[in-house]
């Protein structure tokens, strides 16, 4: 490989998106592109799709940051572990796939297609030379959701190239969703508008080849970009990029990546990744039989709290209590004033009266709080946030501290992740 490291050279030919004004300048597209439609973002002019790769957009994030080549990059192999493997595109052209082979490579993504336009002249040498060099491979979309409907693109891609079988020796198409290299970050659409353009690609792509795309992303884009839903976890193996020495905070819905793009140059050409287990769940993955994606955490349910009992779900029922108008002493031991005030509230609001606090007792106790709430309901949400490891000051006020912290309860936990304790993020809390 040459001396100057892809992250540089990649730099140098995209500069022109690294400034606000080239980047709106490309947004708009050259003279005599299509007219903006009237609903939506514009579409963009696709100009340099040899650039647009899986990771392209993390390289001019840390560019417009000031971050250099080897600040956002260069993780050792040997602090990565899991099957090696890697990412090309059209960047990288021909590729010494047996070469590959020998240093360690098990798997291999190639770019095939970018929005509903571009095909990679390298995809079928780069594809078929994986394949013949022994290596489990699979193709992906880099998407321009600006441009046309998800559906669209999926269709595009699976015609050029995204297909599936079930052979062992191809992965599922994956759609790399990420950073927009002409404009703005989320492509002039909304959180709600992005979530629906994947769906819509995702089940496009499910219906032409029998298989949910992996989907390609970082964890701030996917936040940022569509509000950090917990939507596709259940379906769709996650690849998740981040240049560091671990995989960090997962994208909500998913408890485990698939596959990590952990650096952007090392060993083998193009992206460096690493898959999430061993050579038969590579081939279970391939063929769609495992390890797609890791099942999400059971779902909690509401504990059944009594007299006797102690504990943290025992100081939630009396915090909460104390919300509504009790006024017992928090101490986490169900005694006897403990007991009265559940049956004197169960018979206020027409509840089985039996101090127990069972399934119907906790979903009319709870009160939803958020940023701004303060009283004993708040105690109550920040006890519980400490005994799934944060580390608050229970003072009954909902700030920024504990908005972050219920956000990071909920993102580990496949909750919608709005900073809300509803009833769902209550049954988590008090459930687990």
């Amino acid at each position: 490989m040459p001396s100057t490291s892809r992250f540089g050279r990649r730099l140098l030919g995209i500069a022109v998106p690294l400034t606000a004004g080239a980047l709106m300048l490309l947004a708009a597209g050259p003279a005599g592109a299509a007219a903006p439609r009237s609903s939506g973002p514009a579409p963009t002019a696709i100009t340099h799709p040899n650039a647009d790769f899986a990771g392209a957009g993390i390289q001019r994030k840390a560019a417009a940051a000031g971050l250099t080549p080897e600040s956002s990059s260069s993780v050792t192999t040997a602090a990565v572990s899991g099957l090696p493997g890697l990412d090309v595109s059209g960047w990288q052209g021909t590729v010494d796939w047996a070469s590959v082979r020998s240093a360690g490579a098990t798997f291999a993504y190639v770019k095939a297609t970018e929005g509903t336009t571009y095909t990679s002249s390298s995809f079928s040498g780069q594809y078929d030379g994986a394949y013949n060099a022994g290596l489990v491979r699979g193709a992906y979309h880099f998407a321009i959701p600006n441009n046309s409907t998800g559906a669209a693109q999926a269709d595009y891609f699976v015609a050029h190239g995204g297909g599936w079988s079930a052979d062992g020796k191809t992965l599922p198409p994956a759609l790399d969703i990420e950073y927009n290299p002409y404009g703005a970050t989320c492509y002039g659409l909304s959180q709600s508008a992005m979530v629906a353009w994947i769906k819509s690609f995702s089940d496009e792509v499910h219906a032409k080849t029998g298989r949910y795309p992996a989907i390609y992303t970082t964890t701030d884009w996917w936040t940022t970009c569509t509000g950090n839903t917990s939507g596709f976890g259940a379906t769709n193996p996650l690849w998740v990029a981040r240049y560091a020495s671990g995989v960090g905070t997962l994208p909500a819905g998913w408890s485990a990546q698939s596959i990590w793009q952990y650096a952007d140059s090392g060993t083998f050409p193009g992206d460096q990744n690493t898959f999430n287990g061993s050579a038969a769940d590579l081939t279970a993955f391939a063929k769609g039989t495992g390890g797609t994606p890791p099942p999400p955490p059971p779902s909690a349910d509401w504990p059944t709290v009594k007299q006797g009992q102690s504990g943290e779900a025992v100081r939630a029922v009396q915090y909460l209590l104390n919300a509504h108008g009790s006024s017992l002493t928090v101490d986490g031991a169900f005694g006897p004033a403990t007991n009265s005030a559940v049956r004197t509230y169960q018979s206020a609001h027409s509840l089985t009266v039996d101090g127990i606090v069972g399934p119907n007792t906790w979903s009319s106790l709870i009160i939803t709080v958020r940023n701004g709430s303060s009283g004993s309901a708040v105690s109550a949400v920040q006890r519980e946030l400490n005994a799934h490891g944060s580390s608050l000051t229970v003072d009954g006020a909902f700030g920024p501290a504990t908005d972050s912290a219920v956000r990071s309860f909920q993102s580990a936990h496949s909750l919608t992740v709005d900073g809300i304790v509803g009833p769902n993020t209550w049954k988590a809390l008090v459930g687990s």
